[in-house]
Formats: structure tokens, C-alpha cells, sequence
């Protein structure tokens, strides 16, 4: 099992609190290995194994208690009394009316509750009405860079580990398999699965076409400003007739899926969201080559994805940033405050520099600003602004 170190500690952390730890992702990003790791830690520091309630209910062995009041009874015979329980549900929302077994499970003094799901739509609607204010959400992606390269021990050649990174993807059983035919079968499925389960079958979509256009629009626009009326215009223009509000309901339930990430933008100046000039991020690029292939590499707007994906994962709000007429890549801001990032994989050209430069040096503030590239140059500053090899921030 890969260690996913930054959501162990968040989970140790929340551990005998009263709420409810929710951990959401795409399928496959390693929710699951996460609780069992998180399980093995229990025992560790002497939590008894009959203490530890583990139920996965995708599991066959398990579809008699996809059942709200089925669930809640098998588990409520198997507690200890005057004991801590420490009771794991994964895919939560396959049991129907599941906020009402967490709920009751919840209220129980000796219960610490851990649930998972693939889908946003667990955490809006009635669990989010009936336990406002008692659960805690914890957004697991799929593997970092640096949890990529710790699976493979030698950190020599970063730039040929970043470019395997990103063609083979970042779920960590893909670490497990040798062979790009066999990488891409398992990208297949991971398409096929969040596709088939997690948007056709659930919002009960009869227009496959236009939602694996609309998919494929995404994936070969990131990091370019986007809205459902440009998309709608395109696939009608090529011959796939479709409605805006058909295209935006394909992104929400594509965004409630967890495939695709959205950075709204922000005025700078304004201090407020804009309702427009938005962009779409992908969860992972090897999802990516796997659907459009190599062909449509677009090295710049794929590292940009790498960085907003990394930035999530540290903790960052982000938003694509409007400094005048100029555009920062991102802003990024936390509890501790608001940074600025500008992304290009290159800056080797002077003029290419300058207008990378420009929209940071629009910004009057005085927060951190950072210019990140793949040229293999020393950390550098540019009028305060500093440039950083990519690969080297990524490992930090």
C-alpha cells in the first residue's frame, strides 16, 4: 500500500471527534486503502480488531444492507458497549436512505463514523440538511507526483518519471501494472466506471453521445477559459445538436463524479467572482491520454492541470485570477493568506518570459508570487517574483 501520508494525518486528527469523516474522490484514487491504512494505524496504537467495523458496499457479500434500517441494525448488533467503534462504510450512497443510518450512528456515544463516496451528491440534499455542521469532508485526489515517484524508490531522471506521471496516469494501482496495454485497459475501466456508474446510470442519461462529447470538449480544453454556451456552440457547429442547459448539467454531474474540476475566476482588483472566463481541470491526465492520445499533448495547459490538482491537495482554494486586462493562472488562498502562480513550461524565450511576467507584475500586493516552469535553471527572482523548476515544487 502506497502511503498517502497528508490524509492519514487528517484523518489521526479527527479521530474521537464528533463528526462525521466523509472522505470523497473519483473512483480508484485510493479511498478505500486509505481507511485500511488508517485501520492498520488503530490497531497499532491498541484498538482491537472487534472494535473495527468494515463494510464496502459495493460488495456483493453485502447488498442485503442497501437498506438504510438493514445497515444500521447489522451494525448496532456488533458494537461493544462502553467501547470506542470504529465503523467504515465504503460507496455509502449505494444504501438507500444512507443519512439516516449515519445519522442514528452518529448520535451513538461510542461510535466514530468514517464513510466514503464517489460522489459529491453524498454531501448536498439531505445528509447535508440533516447533519449540517457534523461532518468533516476530506477530498482525496488521485497520487501526487511526489507519492508517484516514492512508489518507484530511484529519483533520478524526474523528467522521464513526470512524462510516464502523466501518460499512464496517477491511480495508484497503476503503479502495480507493467506494460502501456495493460495501463490503458485499466484507464479504460476507470473511464468506463465513472461514466457508466457514476453519470449515465445515476442521472439516468439517454444521450450517451453528447456527454462523451462533452467529456472529450473538457479534456482537450484544459486550462482554456470555458462555459457551457461555448461548448454547446461547438458540438452543434460539428453536427451534435445540443442545449445549453444540457451541457450544463453534463458538467455538474461530470464535477459531482469528481472527473473534472472547475476554476472559477476571480478580479483581483475587485476582490469578487466573475461569472464567466472559467476553466476545467481534469483529475488525472492519464484519463486524458487515454481518451485523446498523445497526439493532442498540450504540454503547457497539462502542466497547469499537474499544478491546480497539486494545489488542491496542499489545502489551497483556487481560482484563475484577473489582474486588468491581463490573466494570472492562479490564486491561490488558505488560512495563512493568498499566493499567486503563473505556469509555463518554458520561459527559455525572453519575450515569452515578459509575458508570463506581466499579469504577477500587475498585482500591487505584496503576497508570495511564483513563476513555475520546467527549464532546469536555479531558483531565480524577477522583481520579487520567483521562478521555480516545477518538478522541484511538485517534491517539496
Amino acid at each position: 500500500m502506497i502511503p498517502r501520508d497528508n490524509y492519514l494525518e487528517l484523518l489521526k486528527s479527527f479521530k474521537n471527534k464528533e463528526l462525521i469523516k466523509v472522505v470523497t474522490g473519483i473512483r480508484r484514487c485510493g479511498k478505500s486503502t486509505l481507511y485500511e491504512i488508517y485501520r492498520n494505524y488503530l490497531m497499532e496504537s491498541g484498538i482491537s480488531e472487534q472494535q473495527i467495523i468494515s463494510i464496502n458496499l459495493e460488495d456483493p457479500d453485502f447488498a442485503e444492507l442497501r437498506e438504510s434500517q438493514k445497515l444500521y441494525a447489522y451494525i448496532n448488533e456488533r458494537l461493544i458497549p462502553d467501547k470506542i467503534n470504529y465503523v467504515f462504510l465504503d460507496e455509502v450512497q449505494k444504501v438507500k436512505d444512507f443519512q439516516e443510518a449515519c445519522d442514528g450512528l452518529y448520535i451513538k456515544k461510542n461510535v466514530d463514523l468514517y464513510i466514503t463516496g464517489s460522489n459529491a451528491g453524498i454531501l448536498s440534499g439531505e445528509l447535508a440538511t440533516l447533519l449540517s455542521g457534523r461532518y468533516v469532508e476530506i477530498k482525496m485526489l488521485p497520487l501526487s507526483f511526489k507519492e508517484y515517484v516514492s512508489t518507484i524508490g530511484d529519483k533520478t531522471d524526474l523528467s522521464r518519471k513526470y512524462r510516464e506521471y502523466i501518460e499512464n496516469g496517477s491511480f495508484p494501482y497503476i503503479t502495480e501494472l507493467e506494460g502501456k496495454k495493460a495501463k490503458s485497459i485499466y484507464l479504460e475501466s476507470i473511464y468506463n466506471s465513472v461514466v457508466l456508474k457514476d453519470i449515465i446510470s445515476r442521472k439516468k442519461i439517454l444521450d450517451v453521445s453528447t456527454l462523451e462529447n462533452v467529456i472529450r470538449f473538457i479534456f482537450d480544453n484544459i486550462g482554456n477559459p470555458t462555459s457551457a454556451t461555448k461548448i454547446a456552440n461547438a458540438l452543434t457547429s460539428s453536427g451534435n445538436k445540443t442545449t445549453v442547459n444540457t451541457v450544463e448539467s453534463y458538467l455538474r454531474a461530470l464535477q459531482e463524479s469528481f472527473i473534472i474540476y472547475k476554476a472559477e475566476r476571480y478580479d483581483i482588483k475587485g476582490k469578487q467572482l466573475l461569472e464567466t472566463g472559467g476553466k476545467y481541470y481534469v483529475a488525472d491526465i492519464g484519463l486524458r491520454y487515454y481518451l485523446l492520445g498523445t497526439k493532442k499533448a498540450d504540454r503547457g495547459h497539462i502542466l497547469e492541470n499537474i499544478i491546480y490538482l497539486e494545489l488542491l491537495r496542499r489545502g489551497y482554494e483556487v481560482y484563475v485570477g484577473k489582474a486588468g486586462t491581463t490573466e494570472v493562472d492562479f490564486i491561490a488562498i488558505n488560512n495563512e493568506g493568498t499566493e499567486y502562480y503563473q505556469v509555463a513550461y518554458t520561459v527559455a524565450d525572453d519575450s515569452v518570459l515578459e509575458r508570463e511576467l506581466k499579469p504577477i507584475n500587475n498585482i500591487t500586493d505584496h503576497n508570495p508570487k511564483y513563476l513555475l516552469t520546467m527549464d532546469d535553471e536555479p531558483i531565480v527572482s524577477h522583481n520579487g517574483i520567483k521562478q521555480i523548476n516545477a518538478l522541484d515544487w511538485l517534491l517539496a
